[in-house]
């Protein structure tokens, strides 16, 4: 009789793909969830703790492991060394930082809330802070962020913790018995240092081999693959760099196999073939990172959901708040915006492979137990699941943050640091602080207002959500800076400096849509002008609580225009305006001093009639 478990290989691929091609339509098309949610859902049904076939979890975990090794590799492909150094200045003192307040924070609650030592609470706080890469790469990939700058931050910040986890995995045996294990002896210190050192010579002597022979030798060794003509040949080199590289790093250079693919990535990009690198390998990707999070939830038994629930629970709190809170307040301490504090705390927010490496090497020192590595799994599930959602939630929770807080509208204003990447957009152009005239539109009345508020020596900030070139208007003076954006995002009304403005102008927008951006902008700046075009009078009335807000309706401004026309004319016959009033300046300034006299005053007379009546 067939037996599925005579074919481990072909049954675990048969149940890894199968199952996660089911969960994952489900949770795509009726739970309205990632489908990532689906692929770990599919690995709890393959495992061993569920009733009916299961897969082999050590051949899973292995294929897992070269689903990594792609996405790293390809990731490597997006960036270049100029890349990872630029962001140094915020991705080491981070990275760092955050390990270590998270490590601080896990330790902590062991010891107080279980009662456990103090050593496996260190290992269980070591495991608390070590995000998953392939996570981060799926949120940022679905999001277009992987290379942008924000991603750019987020992926060193990873690359670091990648190299301090290595050093923690070779600094663990001779701590061991400092730190409380069992039989272990506590190592002298010209053991730790001499342990230090060898890894940090490790990792230097990788890093140099792959830029100085690697640089050179790779792109050589693919361009001659590609002179063959032959796609078999290419895609062939492409998997055994990435995989080959990967292995070697970690066989020889005692560093992580997701590491030894990233570089390997990185100089490859050297190549003019990174791009055709990338395609062919981006099929291969997507397949075995499914098989990554099929072979985490075969890790879980599911019944710790039962049996510790409010430990579960506390992780998972620990992780979503504690470990994003610190490292949001990192990002912050060292000068960045809002905007990139809260991608880097939701990029954190989850953990994954390496947490179990260390738990896992925690257990076979004697230092934690098996339900460590259970809970872990636990907490990382439900991490894994929800770190979609908390990226969801960032326009959300800055744009809270910005309307609530005035440190918040500093942060989210502040300048970002140079990181020297062509690819970022030209930020805009640097106005005089202070006394901005930001106009709001997308009519053929908008370049007029500009015009009329350059030659009263106002700065001028143009927000639409069209293109540049769709206005008649010369963007290139140092008197205007021009943002394309959805004028009802606090986020962009910052960045236009309304904190500091003089006034706010609107025109070209819906009632509705003009009142919500008023009474934002109210919030932003208490007491800040806001003059609304609108096309009837009547429309004034939803602004009726907003004692900041002037509106000028297209009705009345047009009769006033007219009677100033009129009433000129008759004083003025020999001067007959048949060209138009732009022919006389004197009677056009007349025009518009009569129009700001008489229109407040008409507006109210015609506001009391209308209540009367």
């Amino acid at each position: 009789p067939f037996d599925m478990h005579s074919l481990p290989l072909i049954t675990t691929l048969v149940l890894a793909f199968g199952l996660a091609l089911v969960f994952g339509f489900l949770a795509e098309r009726f739970g309205r969830a990632p489908a990532l949610v689906g692929f770990l859902l599919a690995g709890i049904a393959a495992g061993q703790h569920t009733p009916g076939p299961f897969a082999d979890p050590e051949l899973a975990h292995q294929l897992s492991e070269i689903g990594v090794m792609l996405l790293m590799f390809g990731v490597g492909l997006h960036f270049s060394v100029r890349d990872l150094m630029s962001v140094k200045g915020i991705a080491i003192p981070g990275a760092v930082g955050q390990m270590a307040l998270a490590t601080l924070l896990g330790a902590v609650a062991a010891h107080w809330f279980w009662d456990w030592s103090w050593g496996a609470g260190i290992v269980f706080g070591l495991s608390l802070s070590c995000a998953s890469t392939v996570v981060l790469i799926k949120a940022l990939e679905v999001r277009g962020q992987l290379t942008n700058r924000d991603g750019r931050i987020a992926m060193g910040w990873l690359v670091v913790e990648d190299i301090a986890t290595v050093l923690i995995l070779v600094l663990l045996p001779p701590l061991s018995g400092l730190l409380g294990a069992p039989g272990s002896e506590a190592a002298s210190g010209n053991e730790l240092m001499k342990d230090i050192l060898m890894t940090l010579v490790n990792v230097a002597a990788f890093i140099a081999v792959m830029f100085i022979v690697g640089r050179r030798a790779m792109p050589w060794l693919l361009y001659q693959v590609a002179k063959t003509g032959s796609r078999e040949l290419f895609t062939l080199f492409v998997l055994a760099a990435a995989l080959g590289v990967a292995y070697a790093a970690a066989a020889i250079f005692h560093v992580s196999f997701a590491l030894g693919a990233f570089f390997a990535g990185m100089v490859m990009r050297e190549s003019r073939f990174a791009h055709r690198a990338a395609t062919e390998s981006i099929p291969l990707q997507d397949a075995f990172s499914v098989l990554f999070f099929v072979s985490v939830g075969m890790m879980l038994d599911w019944h710790i959901f039962m049996e510790d629930p409010y430990e579960i629970l506390l992780i998972v709190a620990i992780i979503l708040c504690g470990t994003t809170s610190v490292s949001f307040g990192l990002v912050l301490l060292l000068r960045w915006p809002l905007k990139t504090a809260f991608t880097v705390a939701a990029s954190l927010a989850q953990i994954g492979e390496f947490s179990y490496i260390v738990a896992g090497q925690g257990i076979a020192l004697g230092l934690a137990d098996q339900k460590v590595m259970s809970l872990i799994v636990g907490a990382s599930i439900l991490t894994i699941a929800l770190n979609p959602f908390v990226f969801r939630l960032i326009p959300l929770l800055t744009n809270r943050f910005v309307v609530r807080w005035s440190w918040a509208r500093h942060a989210a204003s502040r300048a970002i640091p140079s990181i020297g990447h062509a690819e970022d957009p030209a930020p805009a152009k640097t106005l005089r602080r202070g006394g901005e005239a930001i106009v709001i539109g997308m009519d053929e009345r908008v370049p007029g207002v500009v015009e009329s508020l350059i030659e009263r020596k106002f700065p001028v900030v143009l927000i639409s959500p069209e293109r540049e070139s769709d206005y008649d208007v010369d963007l290139s003076r140092e008197t205007i800076a021009f943002l394309t954006g959805d004028p009802t995002d606090p986020m962009l009304l910052v960045q236009a400096r309304i904190t500091s403005a003089s006034v706010l102008v609107v025109t070209g927008e819906s009632v509705a849509k003009s009142r919500h951006i008023a009474k934002l902008a109210s919030d932003l700046n208490p007491g800040l002008p806001v003059v609304i075009r609108t096309e009837h009078f009547d429309s004034e009335e939803a602004f009726a609580d907003l004692s900041n807000v002037t509106v000028v309706s297209d009705t009345l401004a047009t009769s006033f225009c007219l009677a100033a026309a009129a009433a000129d004319a008759a004083e003025k016959p020999k001067k007959p305006k048949t060209e138009g009033l732009e022919e006389d300046d004197d009677a056009k300034e007349g025009i518009a001093e009569t129009f700001r006299n008489a229109y407040p005053r008409i507006v109210r007379g015609l506001r009391r009639r209308g209540r009367a009546e």
